[in-house]
């Protein structure tokens, strides 16, 4: 029988903490808190006023309060970030959601924020929302509470991938820092909180710095202060195979920059292990070098030696 890989899960604690926190906030469990503590006469009457009877029946034979579907300004200006709810609810990304006439109400959502400007166009917001609702569950063979807590998932639930994609971005790039500066750690000179300074065996002095574009970037600084671009490491730490051709090309577009900036060296640093490399030198023919972070990472690989080997080399240390 084959060996197969044990897989990190793809939902991980911090994306059932953001779950959590999403419910307090802009889900529906937030909605149902809010609800409880509003005067309920209040809210029935701009619900009548703006859904209209034949909404409110409708979402009423399934066993739903109006405002489960339907906005109103009174739950809007009560809280904000509820526009987040009606949003998902509408299968919208914050993206395709708050660009052209809906951006003026980003602020709602983002920071629970209400200004004066936002507030007159409150009502024109939840008309426009309503009859979206409206044609939303004119289209569903049945509606429940559980259905709406699974069509607000389904869009939450690759709006929290996206985010999570740039967490592993971030800590695969410091991965990958803490391995160089434990290569390099008998040359230190000095340190900072995102660089390094380090000295060849001819005195020569690399600075390697953990940078937003690329990744991290190795320069030589010359006798007067300035520097020499040498090597340019982009990091791709997503681990999902299916986004490799995406991740590669981001990485090509990050080198060629670098290229234009007088960088010699080009290392890429992906999580997907088995990608050919005809397929890789294809996507990313800048790069020079591609390294697997999984096997850069096992002191016990090859490919670490490699790595070491590589980074020694061009260091002359």
């Amino acid at each position: 029988m084959p060996d197969f890989p044990v897989l990190s899960p793809a939902l991980q604690l911090g994306f059932y903490q953001r779950l959590r926190e999403a419910q307090k906030t802009y889900l529906l469990p937030g909605l149902l808190e809010l609800v409880g503590k509003l005067d309920i006469r209040r809210l029935d009457q701009e619900l009548f006023e703006l859904a209209g009877n034949e909404k409110l029946s409708l979402v009423a034979r399934r066993g739903l309060r109006g405002e489960l579907v339907f906005p109103v300004p009174y739950v809007l200006s009560s809280k904000p970030t509820l526009l987040g709810y009606y949003r998902l609810l509408l299968g919208f990304s914050q993206k395709e959601f708050y660009r052209g006439p809906f951006a003026r109400f980003k602020r709602l959502e983002g920071e629970g924020v209400i200004t004066k400007a936002t507030s007159e166009w409150l009502t024109s917001l939840c008309q426009s929302l309503i009859e979206s609702s409206w044609i939303l569950v004119n289209g569903l063979p049945e509606l429940s509470e559980d259905i709406l807590k699974s069509l607000t998932l389904l869009t939450l639930g690759p709006q929290f991938r996206g985010s999570r994609n740039v967490t592993l971005g971030v800590e695969a790039t410091r991965v990958v820092f803490a391995l160089i500066k434990a290569i390099v750690a008998e040359r230190v000179r000095e340190e900072g909180n995102t660089y390094l300074e380090v000295v060849s065996a001819v005195g020569r002095v690399y600075r390697i710095e953990f940078a937003p574009d690329p990744d991290i970037a190795i320069r030589q600084v010359l006798s007067d202060g300035s520097f020499r671009n040498r090597i340019a490491i982009e990091v791709k730490g997503g681990t999902d195979f299916s986004n490799i051709h995406n991740r590669l090309g981001e990485a090509e577009k990050s080198h060629q920059k670098a290229k234009a900036d007088g960088f010699t060296q080009f290392w890429t640093v992906i999580n997907v292990a088995g990608i050919e490399p005809s397929t890789w030198k294809r996507e990313t023919p800048t790069t020079t070098e591609l390294f697997y972070l999984e096997q850069i990472v096992d002191t016990r690989n090859s490919e670490h030696n490699r790595f070491r080997e590589y980074l020694v080399s061009e260091l002359g240390i």
